[in-house]
């Protein structure tokens, strides 16, 4: 498991203090408001520190959308909330610098709120996997938040994003190319886990090769589909076509090993003169991707031992093989490289299912009723880029940096696992 993983930056929003007009006195709506309000600013103190347990985020994180609910939809129902556009809610986006967007919407609040989340669960993951020192049961919470953050994704993908009235913002987070790149780019970080074990467990190298492959795959995806964005996701596709080269790198150095053991020496050769090639396309990608300015913090995956290692190996295998082939297989090389597993057996990784909780008890009929109809829709100007920048820019959030270690590991392969 490499811990070199690119972070783009939290999210930063406005307090919200959730003062809907109400009919009447009702303690219930009273009470409803206090603690939405409270519970935000709960949630938004949390989020810069990936520190945090994973139960203390969870459980904010739903207790906020369990009382988020009835703004979203009538308590019961599962029809729009007449409270849905009675608040203004204002977001910046990861990718988009400080001005935020405005928008009277509390499916936009839900949206962004959720991929904040997201954030801090693939934040979390980078902090664990930085350790010096990472036990199993921490490369396991490493998995599984990688696999929640993928969950979250999905969630905004399939139940918030297609309820947006509003247009979103090319590139912002709520951008369908935006959301499938994050979705994906988790899941092919969790499945780097799965392989950095099978690799310590020393599984069959076919295995470990398809594993690489399905790896090399989905990060090759995740870049491909924000390429129409041009640069403003620049520096976020350097780091997934870097991640995809190593991968690839290490499907090919796998396959060959593979290869070898069938003794099928020429092509074992091929496959490996192959990984060296994808291997060298990873190291000219580390050095553009240190010139691509971006929001992340830049990392130095040419100084971490999984990509160091993975030269040596390589060489020494290819060696091995062309020593062999000279002495006792005598087998031609072929023009082109073998076909890569297409599909492994074992250890593929899927997005942890993240249902919507359920409303809050507060939302009850006499607390809904309680409320007033909306003074505002969706189409308010204030929603327009021109008011947010009369609004000003938001300060970037705080976020407390991850230590990451310096030492190198003694497993094997140079993955951060024990």
């Amino acid at each position: 498991m490499s811990h070199w993983f690119h972070r783009n930056v939290l999210k930063a929003t406005t307090q919200v203090n959730f003062d809907m007009a109400m009919i009447s006195s009702e303690p219930s709506a009273i009470k409803l408001c206090s603690d939405l309000k409270a519970c935000r600013r709960r949630l938004l103190e949390l989020l810069p520190d990936p520190g945090h347990t994973v139960e203390a985020i969870e459980s904010v994180f739903s207790m906020y959308l369990a009382l988020l609910h009835g703004l979203l939809f009538v308590p019961g129902e599962n029809t729009p909330s007449k409270l849905r556009h009675n608040t203004l809610f204002k977001w910046t986006h990861s990718l988009l610098g400080n001005t935020p967007q405005l928008q009277n919407d509390a499916m936009f609040e839900a949206a962004n709120m959720s991929c904040n989340v997201a954030f801090w669960f693939m934040k979390h993951a980078a902090m664990m996997a930085a350790k010096d020192d990472i036990t199993m049961e921490e490369a396991k919470e490493v998995h599984t938040s990688l696999r929640k953050a993928a969950g979250i994704f999905k969630l905004v993908e399939s139940e918030f994003g297609p309820k947006l009235t509003e247009r979103q913002l090319e590139g912002g987070d709520l951008d369908p190319r935006v959301m499938s790149a994050y979705l994906t780019q988790c899941t092919a970080e969790a499945q780097e886990v799965t392989m950095a074990r099978a690799m310590e467990l020393k599984h069959n190298p076919s295995l470990i090769s398809a594993l690489a492959n399905e790896t090399y795959k989905l990060f090759s995806d995740a870049a491909r589909v924000l390429e129409p964005l041009g640069d403003v996701t620049a520096q976020w596709i350097k780091y997934l076509r870097l991640k995809a080269a190593v991968y690839q790198a290490y499907a090919y150095c796998f396959c060959g090993e593979n290869l070898l053991s069938q003794d099928k020496c020429g092509e074992a050769i091929r496959a490996l003169q192959e990984s060296k090639t994808c291997y060298n396309s990873a190291v000219e990608l580390c050095k553009e991707y240190a010139k691509t300015k971006g929001p992340a913090s830049k990392i130095h995956p040419e100084k971490h031992s999984f990509f160091k290692r993975l030269a040596p190996k390589v060489q020494i295998t290819l060696e091995k093989c062309e020593r062999e082939n000279g002495f006792i297989y005598h087998q031609r090389t072929p023009a082109d490289p073998p076909e890569l597993e297409l599909k492994a057996t074992y250890g593929l990784v899927s997005p942890n299912e993240v249902p919507m909780p359920s409303p809050s008890p507060l939302w009850t009929p006499v607390t809904y009723a309680a409320f007033d109809t909306p003074k505002t829709n969706s189409k308010d100007p204030a929603n327009s880029k021109a008011a947010a920048k009369v609004e000003g820019d938001l300060p970037p959030v705080a976020e407390v940096k991850v230590h990451h270690t310096v030492q190198e590991p003694k497993t094997s392969s140079g993955c951060e696992l024990q």
